[in-house]
């Protein structure tokens, strides 16, 4: 059954009791494991709660503060139109891209290609086993590109798990040719340090570059040795995808000793995560501008020499942001918002005992002109609805909506589930609109719910790690006027110029 709920701030217990056992105090001071995102290569965990906490997930239910399990729930002005489960991939759902009337959809073992033209009831073209996390995907032109994350005995499909700690073993990044959509085509693999957690388009005519985000060194493993203070990049020229390969690894953390010039993290600055690479990076193409988050920092660089960034501004907040996950550029390119992974995609983070500045979107301006602009920060937005602290919650991954004169985004929030909000007043955020599952059970914390959420073509599209592929219809005058924005494509931190 659907019920139509008004957006509203749920204020109840929710998270006192995990605090009183000490979550939060662990959130604070935890080491790296804490902060290490996204489930792993095996299906996503779940863990035990207390029967205290089963207690208050049971009362929050009967009185209405929360979904039941499974329950679907929605702002007035959100349409659910369908939902496609899993199929031949039953892996982690992860990330999405588009092109055309297609949507690939990013799977722990694979991908899957839908033919969209029809969002009400998209149709599967193809599913392409290929395991291997945490299968960050996008496209251009006839190519495919699939992160590999997780260490593997080699680089074809068929590959299995095997140590980092193993010289043989391969991570980085796949291509393949889509030309004929119903049968992908594996053409090429690119071994990159530390393997490929997310990627980034920088598409040119003849060539696409890449920046392949990645993190986590150890003296241990062969290929991915510390300091890793930089990203790869990778040149695909696209008459000849085979011949892919990395063209360079710019440092975008300089620094003396074996740590680099990023955040130190833990003891220095406990609950943050050590920079050590990047986690995800977008791209504002039209203006050569990117943003990254890279675990402990948030930077601001310049692309007009693709193969070699240049970074304009580096900031870091040691009080509220455990790490830095991903960015987003507003159409004006004068903010960005940073999204925060407090608990590292593992946690119940949207309660009373975190509160609303932890786990959130930071939200910076850009100011000045040139090489000496600066990010500024100006508020923080997360969801004003408490989930149960069996419900994994986090900030993750989001898209614009292309409204001239507004700024407003919509964003997955695991088991938060889907959020549509305004920051046109950098320092006043707000929520629009909102759809969300309660929890997939009520005696465990699992990782369940939208990993990405993004607009395209009048709708929105959410990836579900457990349920599917969901699609939305949002109907409201502030992002009505985004529905005459027509895309060819969209890979979402590939931003395009929404109105040029």
């Amino acid at each position: 059954m659907i019920l139509l709920r008004t957006p509203r701030t749920r204020h109840r217990r929710l998270g006192v009791v995990a605090a009183a056992a000490g979550l939060l105090a662990a959130l604070l001071t935890a080491g790296p494991a804490v902060a290490t995102p996204d489930p792993g290569d095996r299906p996503a965990a779940s863990e035990e709660v207390s029967k205290s906490t089963e207690a208050e997930v049971r009362a929050a239910i009967a009185d209405g503060e929360i979904p039941g399990q499974d329950e679907i729930v929605h702002s007035d002005n959100i349409e659910h139109l369908v939902n496609v489960p899993k199929d031949a991939l039953p892996g982690t759902n992860s990330d999405l891209a588009f092109q055309g009337k297609y949507a690939y959809s990013g799977n722990y073992d694979g991908f899957r290609i839908f033919d969209i033209s029809n969002p009400k009831a998209p149709k599967t073209v193809a599913q392409v086993l290929c395991p291997g996390s945490q299968n960050d995907i996008s496209v251009s032109g006839n190519l495919l590109f699939l992160s590999t994350d997780s260490s593997r005995s080699d680089s074809s499909c068929s590959s299995t798990t095997q140590p980092a700690t193993e010289k043989s073993s391969w991570e980085g990044m796949k291509v393949f040719d889509i030309s004929d959509k119903a049968n992908p085509r594996y053409v090429a693999a690119v071994e990159t340090a530390c393997g490929s957690h997310t990627h980034t388009l920088v598409p040119e005519r003849r060539n696409v570059y890449i920046y392949v985000s990645s993190y986590s060194p150890s003296a241990t493993y062969p290929d991915c040795q510390p300091p890793h203070d930089g990203i790869s990049v990778i040149k695909v020229p696209r008459n000849a995808p085979e011949k892919a390969a990395v063209v360079g690894f710019p440092v975008l953390f300089p620094g003396e000793g074996p740590d680099g010039g990023g955040n130190p993290g833990a003891p220095t600055n406990p609950g943050v995560s050590k920079t050590t690479g990047c986690h995800d990076i977008t791209v504002l193409p039209e203006k050569d501008l990117a943003a990254g988050a890279c675990m402990g920092d948030g930077i601001l660089f310049s692309i007009k020499d693709p193969e070699h960034p240049k970074v304009i501004d580096q900031v870091q907040d040691n009080v509220n942001f455990a790490f830095w996950h991903s960015a987003t550029f507003n159409q004006k390119a004068n903010k960005v918002v940073f999204t925060d992974e407090l608990g590292g995609g593992g946690a119940a983070t949207c309660n009373a005992a975190i509160g609303p500045n932890r786990g959130a979107d930071g939200i910076y301006d850009i100011v000045g002109k040139g090489d000496k602009r600066k990010l500024v920060f100006r508020s923080y937005f997360k969801i004003p609805r408490y989930q149960a602290d069996v419900e994994v919650c986090v900030a993750h991954n989001g898209s614009l909506i292309p409204v001239k004169g507004r700024d407003i985004m919509v964003q997955a929030w695991y088991q938060g589930g889907v959020s549509v909000w305004e920051f046109t007043d950098s320092s006043k955020p707000k929520e629009i609109a909102y759809f969300e599952r309660g929890p997939v059970n009520t005696e465990r914390l699992t990782t369940a719910g939208p990993w990405s959420a993004y607009y395209y073509n009048g709708y929105i599209y959410s990836n579900d790690i457990a349920k599917g592929f969901d699609v939305l219809k949002l109907s409201d005058r502030r992002t009505d006027p985004a529905k005459k924005v027509r895309l060819s494509g969209l890979n979402v931190q590939t931003q395009p110029d929404y109105f040029d």
